[in-house]
């Protein structure tokens, strides 16, 4: 689950406007016997990385001019664009149910004759298949950069302590019984803001469930109350080692309350480090996977997709765009990005992670890792105010209510996409 990023700058119609203006740039490259390639990316944050990177490329190569534009608003401004068949050639955008829809509406081009795509570390790819609705063949997508959830935590109170990192699910409990014998708050969750919910909540999942839970349980292969029961219980139990009343802090107040030491742990992603460093630079801060299994072996490291680059089918440019492409996959070029940005390159090799996520590094290392299962629900199903709801819920069948409401609730937002999942479950039936 990437952070939701809340952005208050130019509204879409502003934005549609500058990417219109972008346009006449481009003409004006190609009046000059320049190949122009536009790349339309989702991360307005990550705007000075792209500036030069976009200033690089553009310095070395007399034949291409490369635009990059990272505006406020990129979804809105993209969707739009599409229904008016406006298509830059390049999208950045994240492994997520945006890249799953954009898929299903056949609008990216199989880039899979792309060497690069051999360079990315299979759990990647692996992430954006299961995002596929219905598998096709090919590769739609060259995973880019991505981050990593689990358990942050503060390394010199852990040191001061002698407290030890937890790899199995006792051990965490028995770790935060300990924190709170000596009068610190375990956890920090800030739950006010409902989107919080789903960092815990992705971290226990993938090791508690299959990766591919959304997809069986749309081919009728099982159901969210078979499945979630366990993510849900422990969800339940975090509670006991939180603040009280975590409903009434919200994102940045968590980040602050552990930044100035009011917690030991926090339980969300690598993208919060920044926010975390906002309030207190020199924290030391260290981080280790959900220990959410009983045994070590069973954990695996939540890492999604944060940023990928999708060539639209109709492009005119493929050559162009694939030397553009070559250029973002170099290693000084992905670097230049990371280190602007943070997290975990998509690419094989030795790439500088950063100090607070060494925790995870034998898990990146070893490809043990699996995508946010929020990245497969529909945002109209709201599963993180779902969540909330089920944890301020103190009956004794609140795990029951809360599972039976999710595969209800699953149906109703996917009705027309389980259909299509089936009847093509059908088809290949009877094609064997």
């Amino acid at each position: 689950m990437a952070k939701r990023r809340i952005v208050k700058g130019i509204p879409a119609a502003v934005g549609i406007a500058l990417a219109l203006a972008c346009l006449t740039g481009c003409d004006q490259n190609l009046a000059s016997g320049k190949t122009e390639v536009e790349l339309v990316s989702y991360k307005p944050e990550a705007v000075e990385a792209f500036e030069e990177i976009e200033e690089r490329f553009n310095a070395t190569h007399d034949d291409i001019h490369l635009t990059i534009d990272s505006p406020n608003e990129a979804m809105t401004i993209l969707k739009t664009r599409f229904i008016r068949e406006d298509y830059p050639d390049i999208v950045g955008i994240g492994g997520d149910i945006n890249y799953s829809n954009f898929l299903d509406a056949d609008l990216f081009m199989d880039i899979s004759d792309l060497e690069e795509t051999g360079m990315v570390k299979q759990s990647y790819l692996d992430m954006d298949k299961e995002l596929e609705f219905i598998p096709q063949e090919g590769i739609y997508a060259l995973p880019y950069a991505a981050n990593a959830a689990g358990i942050l935590f503060n390394r010199d109170m852990f040191e001061e302590h002698g407290w030890e990192t937890a790899e199995t699910w006792e051990e965490f409990t028995a770790l935060c019984e300990e924190i709170d014998a000596s009068g610190i708050q375990p956890i920090y969750l800030g739950y006010k803001d409902t989107w919080t919910c789903l960092a815990p909540w992705n971290a226990l999942a993938v090791g508690l469930t299959d990766s591919d839970t959304c997809s069986q349980v749309n081919m009728g292969n099982t159901t969210f109350s078979e499945t979630y029961r366990e993510t849900a219980e422990k969800m339940k139990d975090l509670l006991e080692y939180a603040e009280p009343n975590p409903y009434a802090y919200g994102y940045n107040d968590a980040c602050t309350a552990f930044a100035r030491g009011q917690s030991a742990m926090y339980p969300i992603g690598s993208y919060a480090i920044p926010q975390i460093k906002s309030v207190n630079p020199d924290m030391n801060i260290g981080s280790f996977p959900f220990p959410a299994n009983e045994k070590e072996e069973d954990n695996v490291l939540n890492s999604g997709i944060d940023l990928q680059f999708c060539v639209m089918k109709n492009s005119k440019n493929k050559e162009a765009v694939y030397e553009v492409l070559r250029f973002l996959y170099e290693d000084e070029t992905i670097q230049i990005y990371l280190d602007n940005q943070g997290g975990i390159s998509c690419k094989k090799g030795d790439f500088e992670l950063s100090k607070e996520l060494e925790g995870m590094k034998d898990y990146i290392e070893n490809d043990r890792m699996a995508d946010y299962q929020d990245h497969h629900y529909p945002s109209e199903m709201s599963v993180d105010a779902m969540i909330q709801t089920f944890l301020l819920d103190d009956s004794e069948d609140a795990v029951d209510t809360f599972l039976q409401r999710f595969d209800t609730d699953w149906k109703r937002y996917n009705r027309d996409l389980i259909r299509k999942v089936q009847q093509y479950q059908q088809e290949e039936e009877e094609v064997q």
